[in-house]
């Protein structure tokens, strides 16, 4: 059985993109705003979430924040999926609590793969 990935992402292009990427090697579930994600999640229970940063209303930071502080979602990985690709990003992203970092647009799908496949559980 394929490992579900939910796609939180404001933009069309970029969540397409991501979806033709990842469509014939994981299940997918996709949510173009924070707000239709945080009444989902819960329910749909992915394997990993992958998540834009700056979304309009509530943003990945905060979103994040409302995923682990609920019990069944606090233990799924997230992974900041960003056009914030300044030096240093990375390491600010971990440490509000993402488990891992990409930075937008991707280029490299097997950079893409390597680390869903490296923080599934």
């Amino acid at each position: 059985m394929s490992k579900k990935v939910a796609i939180v992402e404001d933009n069309p292009d970029n969540l397409l993109l991501v979806q033709a990427l990842l469509g014939n090697r994981y299940d997918i579930v996709a949510y173009q705003d924070s707000y239709e994600a945080l009444n989902k999640l819960k329910n749909e229970q992915p394997d990993i979430i992958l998540m834009d940063i700056s979304m309009p209303v509530l943003d990945g930071v905060e979103l994040l924040k409302k995923l682990r502080v609920d019990e069944s979602t606090k233990d799924i990985p997230v992974i900041a999926l960003t056009a914030h690709a300044m030096e240093g990003d990375r390491e600010k992203y971990i440490s509000l609590g993402f488990n891992d970092y990409l930075a937008k647009p991707i280029f490299d799908e097997n950079l893409l793969f390597g680390v869903i496949e490296s923080n599934l559980p």
